[in-house]
């Protein structure tokens, strides 16, 4: 994948169809510690320690539809190859936790891509599961909550386009922002 936002795409993908009505995003960006980390966290069905210790295998999916599985295997070898490392905590009926830690300045680690637009077709092709977007930049925070924006929206839908390419300019400026601090 050409960029960081398409795995968590991927993530949050493979969350909902784990059944989760709650997904947390989570990107961290410590420059002084040389540390990028992307966590995603669900309230799915999640898994036995079986199913994870299976992930990295391709041929290991919980997909009906398509018998191949490679979003972990590629997710890990983005880490991997960027000096650092993904993790996955799972336990049925509670949910997963993905967590991708990345050496901020390797030369081989992708860009973030469009992490605004990403979020938000995720959060408009699934209007009714609770989003968390939480940015951090060094000691800068930016937190994007679809519970408080539905209250803001005062009924207007997630997935009406004019409503999407707001957010999605309210987040693209709130991440700048937040990176010039």
């Amino acid at each position: 994948m050409n960029d960081l936002s398409l795995h968590m795409m991927d993530m949050i993908q493979n969350s909902l169809s784990a059944g989760a009505n709650r997904i947390g995003l989570s990107v961290e960006e410590d420059t002084r510690a040389d540390r990028l980390k992307i966590t995603i966290t669900d309230n799915g069905r999640g898994m036995s320690a079986d199913q994870v210790a299976r992930l990295d295998d391709p041929f290991f999916t919980t997909r009906t539809t398509r018998r191949v599985g490679m979003g972990i295997p590629l997710f890990r070898q983005s880490a991997c190859q960027s000096a650092g490392e993904l993790t996955v905590e799972s336990e049925p009926g509670l949910g997963t936790t993905v967590t991708a830690v990345f050496q901020h300045s390797h030369l081989d680690r992708p860009p973030l891509g469009d992490l605004a637009g990403s979020f938000i077709l995720m959060v408009s092709a699934n209007p009714e599961t609770h989003f968390i977007l939480d940015y951090r930049f060094n000691e800068n925070r930016y937190r994007f909550d679809t519970v408080q924006v539905k209250e803001a929206l005062d009924g207007l839908p997630l997935h009406e386009p004019a409503v999407m390419t707001a957010l999605t300019e309210m987040i693209s400026e709130n991440l700048k922002e937040a990176r010039l601090g």
